[in-house]
């Protein structure tokens, strides 16, 4: 005689668009180890596969547009899901599908990682792709978290031919002026004393970060920031506060960094699983 299991309630789903990276460091396994450590269920679409190491990236083959769009519509039409992230995208092709997914849900939060190149400088993305995501992404984002490079490129698409925009501040003004409803600049980049961080909204700054700048050099930190917002918003928190948290949260996951490989550090996304180990040793 067969007994039914209590159906449990379901932790928040997002749905993460993103790249595979085999290193685990960056992409659809950032994304997904992020998610379950702040206790949402992960769904993923790959957009793209990639050969890929610690140290940088040699190839990226994208997914066809029309897989993708299977892939999140499958997916969709089974389950709620309470937030979508999207990562590196692969190709205007792409892009273009997932414009028009996301715009069936637009109730669901948007939080946008534009990823543009990789920490090594490898590009992923060129001038039309950075056009097509400009149209038809940043008027369905609810955040988008460029680091200050990604901003000031953004933001001179936008532009004159020629311009130079250096202003993070006015970089934020430009993007959501092309429809997304908040910005957060990351300032890992800029070589000041401390990592600052901005979130903007359509009246200026919401509220500004410091935060201790770490030795070495990281991989899929920017994924995790990301990931991380989404979580806090997929479980119900206010944007200045899913901000706060995913930014505490990565920072944790940035200090307690390890480097596996030859190339960069590799956030550590369960680093709280191991300082509970810690704790159960000393007692």
């Amino acid at each position: 005689m067969s007994v039914a299991l209590p159906a449990n309630p379901s932790p928040p789903i997002v749905l993460t668009f993103a790249a595979s990276d085999p290193t685990g460091g960056a992409g659809l396994q950032a994304d997904i180890l992020t998610l379950a450590s702040l206790g949402c269920h992960p769904l993923s679409v790959v957009t793209a596969i990639t050969v890929q190491d610690t140290a940088g990236v040699e190839g990226v083959l994208p997914i066809d547009a029309e897989w993708v769009a299977d892939q999140a519509r499958a997916l969709l039409e089974d389950m709620p899901v309470a937030a979508f992230k999207l990562g590196m995208l692969g190709s205007v092709e792409v892009i273009a599908a997932l414009a028009e997914v996301i715009a069936d849900y637009p109730d669901i939060p948007v939080v946008l990682d534009p990823v543009l190149a990789s920490g090594r400088g490898d590009q992923f993305a060129d001038e039309e792709m950075v056009e097509a995501m400009i149209g038809l992404l940043l008027p369905q984002t609810t955040l988008l978290t460029p680091n200050s490079l990604e901003a000031r490129r953004l933001a001179q698409e936008m532009g004159e031919a020629g311009e130079d925009v250096r202003d993070l501040a006015e970089c934020a003004r430009r993007l959501i002026g092309a429809g997304c409803e908040y910005v957060l600049v990351t300032g890992t980049h800029e070589g000041t004393p401390q990592v600052i961080n901005t979130l903007y909204g359509s009246h200026g700054a919401v509220r500004t970060d410091r935060w201790d700048r770490l030795p070495g050099s990281y991989h899929g930190s920017g994924c995790t920031l990301a990931s991380a917002i989404a979580a806090h918003l997929a479980s119900g928190v206010n944007i200045a506060d899913a901000v706060m948290g995913a930014q505490e949260f990565t920072w944790r996951t940035l200090a307690a960094g390890f480097r596996p490989g030859m190339g960069q550090f590799i956030p550590d996304r369960l680093f709280w699983s191991r300082e509970e180990g810690d704790e159960d040793d000393e007692s």
